[in-house]
């Protein structure tokens, strides 16, 4: 039997998400693509590996005997990609990188340039994903790395696989509409409890952080827009309609007009480096942890 490792990535990305559209959005494709691969995929196993009920497609006996399998298969390939690299001593490849939206305006420009700059040898290749998805994509081997989020109130489960580097600690304070609390540098939570906040879907990591330190302090926030998008939460800020959380790389998003103040509860996010244990150690990998460690230290 041959099979490629696309060809087994689609069928783990399947069994995790559940659909071929949610897959085909995990691993960056279309869901014809998908599709395409899952078929070629039947063909070298010799046998169906998906059914189809109503609309949607399941896994078969063999379908689910197979994934079990698939991902040990993508591990152990990128475990010998990272053997190779160590046999090196220049710093030459391609990497993948995913990573959220706020580090694709923000952190990736600078990063690429610097990366160019110390291993003009290294290629990076980056994707735009949700956020609360890049833990999965480093697990199932669709990006070699990625930047992404973890609160510690809420903090991200453990993958004994994989490896949290962090690289920066972010505090929030409250983005207000000009002229409201004028005078006010430094709010509760209680307080700012029914001044009509902008928060993202409460079932995001995010807003199960925003809501657990909310609920410590007692406080239930009067929620009057869910938002995922930090620059039309901000721009909902300046129009007046509510307050948002906020740390200084949001702010950097687009220039705004309203005022920043200082929450009294600790309320932080870390930005963080998702990666296999077993790559970490992979020139092309250290390196690029290397040139965001570099930037974050600069910036802090």
């Amino acid at each position: 039997m041959e099979w490629t490792s696309a060809q087994l990535r689609s069928l783990v990305e399947l069994t995790r998400r559940g659909t071929i559209t949610a897959a085909a959005d995990a691993l960056g494709y279309t869901p014809g693509a998908v599709s395409q691969q899952l078929g070629a995929l039947e063909r070298a196993a010799g046998m169906a590996l998906l059914r189809r009920v109503g609309r949607r497609v399941e896994l078969t006996d063999a379908g689910r005997a197979l994934a079990a399998h698939a991902e040990r298969m993508l591990g152990i390939a990128a475990d010998a990609v990272a053997a190779l690299e160590r046999t090196t001593h220049t710093v030459s490849g391609v990497l993948h990188v995913g990573l959220f939206a706020t580090a694709a305006a923000e952190i990736l420009p600078l990063a690429l340039a610097r990366a160019q700059n110390e291993h003009p040898d290294l290629t990076v290749h980056s994707r735009e994903m949700v956020v609360d998805e890049v833990y999965d994509a480093v697990a199932a081997g669709s990006v070699d790395l990625a930047l992404g989020l973890d609160y510690p109130d809420v903090p991200i489960p453990r993958d004994p696989a994989l490896r949290l580097i962090r690289m920066l600690r972010e505090r929030f304070s409250l983005a207000l509409p000009e002229g409201m609390l004028s005078g006010v540098r430094e709010i509760s939570l209680a307080d700012a409890r029914d001044l009509g906040w902008i928060l993202p879907d409460l079932d995001t990591h995010y807003g199960q952080a925003i809501l657990t330190v909310c609920r410590r302090a007692g406080v239930e926030p009067h929620v009057r827009h869910q938002v995922t998008d930090t620059a039309a939460s901000l721009a909902l800020v300046e129009a007046g309609v509510g307050i948002t959380p906020v740390t200084d790389l949001m702010l950097r998003l687009r220039p705004s007009r309203f005022r920043v103040v200082d929450l009294t509860e600790r309320f932080e996010r870390h930005i963080v480096v998702i990666v296999r244990a077993t790559a970490q150690s992979r020139p092309t990998v250290a390196a690029l942890i290397g040139v965001l460690r570099k930037l974050a230290t600069a910036g802090e």
